[in-house]
């Protein structure tokens, strides 16, 4: 499979994945985020955020994130250079991870 096919099957299965989450969510994990949204910018094309189990890319990967993806941020610090940033996605508060702060803006 070439690389276009591989990050199509990808940002198909994270998209339903979100998808599925998004039904089951419970909205009261939302509560330690701060309640202005912000989305997901700046990500290359054909490429997605990687939201991670922690914060620095050691940890393992929960989804990819595209562009306009919508979440609430929660605290943020910096590892070495890196700002990161713990979020819940907005239409899946349940979906939870830390992201790079450089690629979230506030709405």
């Amino acid at each position: 499979m070439n690389s276009f096919g591989h990050t199509m099957r990808t940002s198909i299965l994270s998209l339903l994945a979100l998808s599925f989450l998004s039904a089951c969510a419970s909205p009261t994990a939302l509560a330690p985020f701060k309640q202005n949204l912000s989305e997901v910018y700046g990500v290359q094309e054909g490429d997605m955020l990687k939201l991670r189990a922690g914060p620095g890319t050691g940890f393992d990967v929960h989804a990819g994130l595209p562009n306009g993806t919508l979440v609430r941020v929660g605290d943020c610090s910096s590892i070495g250079s890196i700002g990161w940033c713990d979020v819940a996605l907005d239409r899946a508060p349940g979906l939870r991870g830390y992201v790079s702060q450089t690629y979230i803006r506030e709405l």
